[in-house]
C-alpha cells in the first residue's frame, strides 16, 4: 500500500512539474500544424488564451523568486515566448523571415539576460529545431541556408549578451565592492583616529560574528560623532557668517591631518590628507595655540582648498586633549574682515564641543564593551562552574575564550610541579594540524610555554609570534606559523597549573581589547580546574584504599550490586574471591606494622597484576581482598586463585630483620551456584576461605553447598 501511494504521489508530482512543458509541446505542435496561419475562430482563440494563462503564471513566478530560477521555470518561459512570437509571425507576416523575424534574436538575448545561461542555451536549440520544423511542415522550405543564417544568428546573439552581460554585472560587482570596502575603511581610520578602536583592529575581510558586532558599534559611534559635530560646523557658519567651518583631525599614525566634517559653500575643497607640517595648521599644532590672520592673498595656501585661496580671513583653533592636539577647527570668510574675541572665543567653545562629543563617544564605546566582555566572562563562570571533570573544564574554557577572541588553533598543558614537566592535556584546530599534540610530554625548557610557567606573565608581547626566533612547545613538538599568538598562565592562589595557548592566522587578533578578557578568563578557568582536581581527589580518597590503591570496600560494594544484577540479566557466570595472608598478626608482631603493611601492599600488587580488565578488586579490610570476576566459572576461578597464592609464595619481602615470605589463603564462590545475591555470595566466599585456613592455610578452596553446609576443599 505504502508503495502504490508513493508512486501515485510521484506521478501527482511529475504531472504538476511537466503540465507547463507539456502545454508548451502542445502549443507548437498546433503551429507546427499551421494553426497560427488558419481563419481565426474558437480553436486560435483558446490556443492564445491558454498561451497567455501559462505564460502569465511563468512570468509571475519568475518575478516572485529572489534568486535564480529553476532551469525548468526559464525554460518553460523562453518556449513560450517562442512559441507565441513564431505563431505571431506566421499569423501577420505568412513566413518566418519576413519584416518582423529579427525578434527572435531579440527574445534570445532577453532570455540569455535573465535566465540560467543553460537554460538560455537549451531555449536556443528550441527555437532552432521550432523554426526548422515549421519551416519543413508549415511553410514547406526545403533549404537549409536560412535555417543555418536563423540558427547562427541566434546562438551568437545569445552568446554575446550572455558573454557582455555577466562581464558587466562582474564589473559592477567588483567596483561596488571595492567602493564598500573603502567606505569601511575610511570609518575604520575614523574610528581608530578618534580611538574608538585600537591599532590594528577590526581591518580582517573575513570578519567573525564579534568582529562584525564591534564594527558595528564603531560605525554607529562614528556616526554620532559625525553628526554632533556637524551640527557645531553648521551652527557656527551660519551664526558667523562663514565660508567654511571644518574640523581637521589627526590620522591614527598621528603624521597628517584629514577633514573629519565640514559645513562649507566652497566647491573647491580638496579632501586627501595632507601633512601636519603644512600652512597654518603646522603652527597651530607646534604653539598648541589659536592662529588668527585676515587679508590673505590668493597666493596664500590653505591644506583644505584645491585652488588659489578663496577667502580673506582664517582662524585656526587646536583641540587639545590630554596636553596632545588631537585636532584643528578652521573657520574662514570671503571677506577681509577678522575674528573679534567674541567670536574666537565662541569657536573655542565649539572646539571644545566637538572633542567633549568625541570623548562622550569614546565612554560609551568603552561602556558598552565593558558590558559585552562581563556578559561574556558571566557566561564563561557559569559554564565552568558547572564543569566538574578537568576534561569538560578546559573544553567549557576554550568556548569561552572562542567568544572573546577569534583564534584558529586553541591547546591547553598542565604543569606537575614535581616531576618539573608539562603535558599537552588539550588541542584543538580547524586544520587538525595540532591535534595530535594530546598527550605529549616535555621537560622544562626555554619556550614560551615555560617562560610563561617561570614569569607567571602572559607571552609573547603584543600577541605576535615569530615562528624563527621563537618556540612554543619544543623543538620536537612544532607549533604552526600563525603570525598570532598568546600564551597565558592560569594561575591559582599564585601557583601556576598550566597554560592556555590560543594562536590565529590573522594578525593582531589578540589586541589590547580582547586581552585583559582573556587573562580574566584564565584565572577562571585556573581555579576551576583546581576545583576540579579537588573533586577527583576527593572521589578518589572516597572509592579507593589509600595504602594499596585499589577500591575500598564502599566501593567494592557498589561494584558487586552492579555484577550481580548484570549476571542475573544476561545468565552469566560470576566468581567471589576471597583471599587473606596467612599468619598475618605473626608477621605484624616479629617484624612490626611497616613491614606487614609493605606485605599488604605487595599483595595489592600482585592482585593488580594478574586482575584482567573487566575484574574488579577491592581491599575489603586488614589483610582481606575481594576479586569479582565476570564470565568466569569454577575452574577459572580455581586457576586464578592458584595463580594468586603462587606469586605471593614466590615474593620475597626485605626487612631489617632479613627477608620474608608469607603465603596467603583463597576462598572460591561461583554465582549463581553459591547464591544469587551478594550478601550469599560473599558469605560463601568467606566460607570456602575459612575451609582453606582450616585445612592447612596456602590453598585454594571452592564453594560447593552440602546438607551440611561445609565446602569442598582442593589444596594447592
Amino acid at each position: 500500500m505504502d508503495s502504490l501511494v508513493r508512486a501515485t504521489l510521484l506521478v501527482r508530482r511529475l504531472a504538476r512539474k511537466g503540465l507547463g512543458l507539456l502545454v508548451t509541446c502542445a502549443l507548437a505542435a498546433w503551429v507546427i500544424a499551421g494553426g497560427a496561419a488558419a481563419p481565426i475562430g474558437p480553436l486560435p482563440v483558446l490556443a492564445a488564451v491558454a498561451w497567455a494563462i501559462f505564460l502569465g503564471k511563468r512570468l509571475r513566478a519568475k518575478l516572485r523568486l529572489t534568486g535564480d530560477a529553476p532551469f525548468l521555470l526559464d525554460f518553460e518561459l523562453g518556449a513560450l515566448l517562442a512559441v507565441g512570437l513564431d505563431a505571431a509571425l506566421l499569423r501577420f507576416d505568412g513566413t518566418l523571415s519576413g519584416r518582423f523575424s529579427p525578434a527572435t534574436y531579440v527574445l534570445v538575448a532577453l532570455v540569455a539576460s535573465f535566465g540560467r545561461p543553460v537554460a538560455g542555451l537549451a531555449v536556443v536549440g528550441w527555437v532552432v529545431i521550432l523554426d526548422a520544423l515549421i519551416r519543413y511542415k508549415t511553410l514547406g522550405e526545403a533549404s537549409l541556408e536560412a535555417l543555418a543564417t536563423q540558427a547562427g544568428f541566434a546562438t551568437a546573439f545569445a552568446l554575446l549578451n550572455l558573454l557582455l552581460l555577466r562581464a558587466e554585472v562582474a564589473r559592477i560587482r567588483v567596483t561596488a565592492r571595492a567602493r564598500v570596502e573603502r567606505e569601511l575603511e575610511r570609518l575604520r581610520e575614523d574610528a581608530r583616529s578618534y580611538r574608538l578602536l585600537g591599532a590594528g583592529e577590526a581591518v580582517s575581510n573575513s570578519k567573525s560574528k564579534k568582529e562584525d558586532a564591534e564594527e558595528r558599534l564603531a560605525r554607529s559611534s562614528v556616526e554620532e560623532i559625525h553628526q554632533s559635530v556637524h551640527y557645531a560646523l553648521e551652527l557656527l557658519r551660519r551664526s558667523l557668517d562663514l565660508h567654511t567651518a571644518v574640523l581637521l583631525w589627526r590620522t591614527d599614525s598621528g603624521t597628517h591631518l584629514r577633514i573629519s566634517e565640514l559645513s562649507t559653500a566652497s566647491d573647491d575643497i580638496h579632501d586627501a590628507p595632507f601633512s601636519i607640517g603644512d600652512g597654518v595648521c603646522a603652527a597651530v599644532i607646534a604653539k598648541k595655540e589659536a592662529v588668527l590672520l585676515e587679508n590673505l592673498r590668493p597666493s596664500y595656501k590653505v591644506p583644505y582648498y584645491a585652488g588659489p585661496c578663496p577667502i580673506r580671513a582664517l582662524a585656526a583653533i587646536p583641540v587639545v586633549e590630554d596636553g596632545v592636539v588631537r585636532g584643528v577647527l578652521a573657520l574662514d570668510r570671503v571677506e577681509s574682515k577678522a575674528f573679534t574675541p567674541h567670536e574666537h572665543d565662541l569657536a573655542a567653545q565649539a572646539a571644545r564641543y566637538c572633542l567633549r562629543a568625541i570623548q562622550n563617544e569614546r565612554v560609551f564605546v568603552q561602556l558598552e564593551r565593558a558590558k559585552v566582555e562581563q556578559g561574556k566572562l558571566y557566561r564563561a563562570a557559569q559554564a565552568l562552574g558547572a564543569a566538574l571533570s578537568e576534561r569538560d573544564v578546559v573544553e567549557a574554557g576554550v568556548r569561552a575564550a572562542r567568544e572573546i577572541a577569534s583564534f584558529d588553533l586553541a591547546a591547553v598543558t598542565v604543569w606537575d610541579e614535581g616531576t618539573r614537566m608539562h603535558e599537552v592535556c588539550a588541542a584543538t584546530s580547524n586544520g587538525g594540524e595540532i591535534d595530535d599534540l594530546v598527550g605529549q610530554r616535555f621537560k622544562h625548557n626555554t619556550g614560551l610555554v615555560s617562560m610563561v610557567v617561570t614569569n607567571r606573565f602572559p607571552l609573547p608581547y603584543k600577541g605576535e609570534y615569530d615562528a624563527a626566533h621563537q618556540m612554543v612547545l619544543t623543538k620536537r613538538l612544532s607549533w604552526p606559523a600563525v603570525p598570532s599568538l598568546l600564551v597565558l598562565p592560569l594561575l591559582h592562589h599564585n601557583r601556576v597549573l598550566g597554560t592556555l595557548i590560543l594562536g590565529a592566522r590573522r594578525r593582531h587578533a589578540f589586541g589590547d581589547t580582547v586581552r585583559p578578557t582573556l587573562e580574566v578568563l584564565a584565572s577562571h578557568l585556573a581555579v576551576s580546574l583546581s576545583n576540579a582536581r579537588m573533586v577527583h581527589k576527593l572521589e578518589t580518597m572516597a572509592t579507593t584504599d589509600g595504602m594499596t590503591g585499589l577500591l575500598n570496600k564502599r566501593a567494592m560494594l557498589d561494584a558487586a550490586a552492579q555484577k550481580v544484577a548484570a549476571a542475573h540479566r544476561f545468565s552469566r557466570k560470576l566468581s567471589v574471591l576471597v583471599t587473606d595472608i596467612d599468619w598475618f598478626k605473626k608477621v605484624n608482631d616479629t617484624y612490626g606494622h611497616d613491614v606487614g603493611d609493605l606485605v599488604i601492599k605487595g599483595l595489592g600488587d600482585i592482585l593488580k597484576r594478574v586482575k584482567r580488565t573487566t575484574d574488579v578488586v577491592a581491599r575489603f579490610g586488614g589483610e582481606e581482598f575481594v576479586v569479582l570476576c565476570e564470565q568466569t566459572d569454577e575452574q577459572g576461578a580455581l586457576l586464578l586463585g592458584e595463580r594468586i597464592r603462587d606469586e605471593l609464595s614466590k615474593t620475597v619481602f626485605h626487612s631489617p630483620n632479613g627477608p620474608l615470605s608469607v603465603t596467603c589463603s583463597v576462598g572460591v564462590a561461583t554465582f549463581p551456584v553459591a547464591g544469587e545475591k551478594w550478601d550469599e555470595l560473599f558469605k560463601a566466599a568467606d566460607e570456602a576461605l575459612y575451609a582453606s585456613k582450616r585445612g592447612g592455610r596456602d590453598r585454594v578452596s571452592i564453594y560447593t553447598p552440602s546438607p551440611t553446609s561445609a565446602a569442598r576443599v582442593k589444596s594447592a
